[in-house]
């Protein structure tokens, strides 16, 4: 056991430093060792100075460009330890980070998706989206919507009123998002309020206001991870009949189609909350509702919020490096606060209906979908077509959204064109630009959360 203890203790070099708070080493080692490596229990060199509140390793480490969307073995990133540990600054730090590496990754994938939708022909496309619940009077109040895509050149445009929906709420609109890939990245995105004549330019980057608002959301709020699992999912094929059991096969408007039922299908939630007080927990529902309104909204006469102080350290871990590294993977010492945790999952029934007469092609969709999916709801669907789905093109699906609400989703008109107007992708002349509402900065946090969110779990 010594012997193998000695080799175990002289690996991970970065994390060891890290977890002996030598911060010259770390300066030193940093440039000449693999920043993202991950030790038994999936922790990054980040993961550990965030857990043990090395304030200065995590500078350092940031520096020198450690990822911040990465998970360990319990399926956390950084953020959420940090969240956890709660020092507001190292939050920030974070936070500014993980969006500088997003819009890298983003301009890193534009060049390929704007020569991608170059390649695609010009089209139409509707999606008609219908929200439903087993609950009855909640599938009373569901909304329905009809997304219109118009793609030429490299520009796209959806038509939508469905703005947002969450938590068995939905702001309804006339809203167009048009991308124009040949633009420069902060003209290329613009949301229009057809009902109030305004646009807004999509930043990328935002203000220090954004982001302090956007650091006292996440302190505030549980930490939270939801993914669809897709480790067991099966696919069959749906049969209709009564006495003789055939394959079921019907036409999704003009388009032949093979119905198959997905089996397997779970909706995994989990959630932390041990850096939350009972008055937090009171607050927190108010809190997000006034901030994803805007930042002066739900405050005393447009006064700035309280900001969210950091919370007291948890206990000085006693762990030592040995006998951290020596911890058998998935069982890691606890480094951090005492975790208050829950979670849960759910096993939802689909059908999607796959045509061999859909123009377009699943890898076509997918590239649309990477331009709209700031959208909540276009999010899960683009997460549904990266699965393994059978041969042919997704012309009708259900989606869970919520643990009580499935999306139905139908492919219901495609047509190639060459007449579309290319004044389409300009911004009328009677347009105002009002950068102080419409959608662009809402759609700027959507992104943004969804990022963070991400990166939390």
């Amino acid at each position: 056991m010594p012997m193998i203890m000695a080799q175990d203790s002289d690996k991970y070099p970065l994390h060891r430093c890290v977890f002996r708070g030598d911060v010259r080493s770390l300066a030193i080692l940093s440039g000449a060792y693999d920043i993202s490596e991950k030790d038994k229990q999936g922790n990054t060199p980040l993961h550990l100075a965030v857990m043990l509140g090395r304030k200065e390793c995590v500078q350092v480490l940031l520096a020198h460009g450690a990822p911040v969307k990465v998970k360990n073995l319990a399926g956390w990133s950084p953020l959420a330890e940090a969240i956890s540990y709660g020092d507001r600054q190292t939050i920030s730090s974070l936070v500014r980070k993980l969006q500088q590496q997003a819009r890298e990754q983003m301009e890193e994938r534009r060049p390929n998706l704007v020569a991608a939708l170059h390649q695609m022909g010009d089209f139409y496309m509707e999606l008609k989206w219908d929200f439903q619940s087993w609950v009855p009077l909640v599938s009373r109040v569901l909304p329905s919507d009809i997304c219109k895509i118009h793609k030429s050149g490299a520009s796209i445009r959806m038509d939508t009123t469905l703005v947002d929906f969450n938590d068995m709420r939905w702001e309804r609109g006339d809203i167009s998002f048009i991308f124009n890939g040949d633009q420069k990245p902060s003209h290329s995105l613009t949301v229009l309020d057809n009902k109030a004549k305004l646009f807004q330019r999509v930043r990328y980057e935002e203000t220090e206001l954004e982001i302090e608002d956007e650091v006292d959301i996440l302190m505030s709020s549980d930490i939270m991870a939801a993914q669809m699992s897709t480790k067991n999912i099966t696919f069959s094929r749906a049969q209709t009949g009564w006495i003789f059991r055939e394959d079921k096969r019907e036409m999704v408007g003009a388009f032949h189609a093979d119905f198959y039922q997905i089996n397997g299908m779970v909706l995994e939630s989990r959630k932390r909350r041990e850096h939350l007080s009972e008055e937090d927990l009171q607050k927190n529902k108010a809190i997000m509702e006034s901030l994803t309104k805007g930042s002066s909204q739900g405050f005393k006469n447009g006064e700035p919020p309280m900001r969210r102080a950091s919370l007291n350290p948890p206990p000085e871990s006693n762990i030592t490096w040995d006998e951290y590294i020596v911890a058998p993977p998935g069982q890691c010492p606890l480094l951090g606060r005492n975790l208050v945790y829950k979670e849960s999952s759910k096993s939802f029934k689909a059908v999607v209906a796959m045509s061999p007469d859909f123009p377009l092609t699943v890898d076509m969709l997918l590239n649309v979908l990477e331009v709209i999916t700031p959208f909540k709801h276009l999010s899960k669907l683009r997460q549904f077509v990266l699965m393994k789905l059978p041969p042919g093109f997704p012309v009708k699906i259900d989606i869970p959204i919520l643990p009580t609400v499935t999306a139905k989703i139908t492919f219901q008109e495609f047509a190639y064109r060459h007449d579309i107007d290319p004044e389409l992708f300009q911004v009328p002349s009677d347009y105002f630009e009002d950068p102080m509402r419409g959608y662009g900065a809402y759609l700027t946090m959507m992104m943004v959360l969804h990022t963070a969110s991400c990166a939390r779990g």
